[in-house]
């Protein structure tokens, strides 16, 4: 038997993938123990897993900031309760994190990042735009190179919404008649974000139409006062405030179909197995973050010589007028939402 510890610590999308990956090694090798390590409110999206995985919290922000908590998070896992260690995540958290344990001689794998074929995807000058691995595909690797490589697990699920807290949703948000559709036009930077009156023009058009039910996801403080302008105006919509991470996923399986932006909701609509339309601005899912088996006719985007200009969408809009998002048409996303609902 042996004891992996398997590290992600951030993002949320980032975390959601690996999801999938760990349920189906713990399953293949049911003889190994599986220490999931991340930050606290991660742990709900791991409960579905066998019971040869546990999940370890890492507040990085609080007693585990710093060497200093770092070192105290390495001594709370214990390095006997360790033999091998995955880190799929390669920042300087995690490796202090693993240096910590590898002075006892325990292997570490490490992902590996491609960081010399983004850099050559997102160049100003001379893009060499190829197809990275998916972030699903590098952490497989990372176990293959364990030794805990995958034979018979089939990853690709059915992408079909989840029945099963179907009931359970219905009574907090009313019957299930017509289409339930996930609205996230959110996410952490400006390059990643279809502008939002734009958004809401698309917004407008479903909250409108009887045979949809909309449901507005996003979690921050200003992300929320957006959505409860909107909810102002079109009071139809529905808003599931102060709802867990858990209970988020398992709101998400009950969609018919998510609109996102490249963010972690869509990560976490395929963790859901929900389809999901998704938007692309400054990144490219040519870096590999794609959502995982999601249909590539869902994913709008325009051509432009600049994209992508980053991998995760922080830069500044050389042009200064973000033209990949202001040259995409809401008419083209509710065209592409429709013909995806079968309407």
């Amino acid at each position: 038997m042996a004891r992996v510890l398997v590290i992600r610590l951030s993002a949320l999308g980032d975390v959601a993938i690996s999801v999938p990956l760990v349920k189906a090694l713990a399953e293949q090798y049911p003889e190994h123990e599986f220490i999931m390590l991340s930050q606290p409110m991660m742990a709900g999206l791991f409960d579905s897993c066998p019971s040869n995985v546990t999940f370890k919290p890492a507040a990085i922000r609080s007693i585990h900031k710093g060497i200093p908590g770092l070192f105290r998070l390495y001594r709370e896992i214990g390095y006997r309760n360790v033999d091998v260690i995955c880190d799929m995540h390669d920042v300087l958290r995690s490796r202090i994190l693993c240096f910590f344990f590898s002075l006892h001689r325990l292997p570490v794998f490490r992902i590996d990042k491609e960081r010399k074929h983004r850099r050559s995807l997102t160049r100003r000058n001379k893009k060499v735009l190829q197809t990275l691995k998916t972030s699903f595909e590098r952490y497989r690797d990372v176990f293959a190179c364990a030794g805990l490589s995958l034979n018979y697990f089939d990853f690709r699920p059915k992408m079909e919404p989840s029945k099963e807290q179907l009931p359970e949703m219905e009574v907090l948000y009313g019957s299930k008649k017509g289409i339930w559709l996930g609205f996230a036009p959110f996410a952490r930077h400006q390059g990643k974000i279809y502008p939002l009156e734009k958004a809401e023009i698309i917004l407008s058009h479903f909250a409108e139409d009887e045979r949809f039910k909309v449901f507005l996801f996003g979690g921050g403080k200003q992300e929320i006062m957006q959505m409860n302008s909107w909810k102002e105006r079109y009071p139809k919509l529905i808003m599931p405030n102060s709802i867990s991470l858990k209970e988020e996923v398992r709101l998400i399986g009950c969609m018919d179909l998510m609109f996102t932006m490249d963010s972690a909701n869509m990560h976490l609509g395929s963790l859901a197995h929900t389809p999901v339309v998704s938007i692309w601005g400054a990144t490219h899912s040519l870096a590999g973050f794609y959502g995982l088996f999601q249909a590539e006719r869902n994913q709008i985007q325009v051509d432009l010589p600049c994209r992508p200009c980053s991998i995760f969408g922080n830069k500044p809009c050389y042009r200064k007028d973000y033209a990949c998002m202001n040259n995409i048409e809401p008419e083209t996303i509710i065209s592409r939402i429709h013909e995806e609902v079968g309407l």
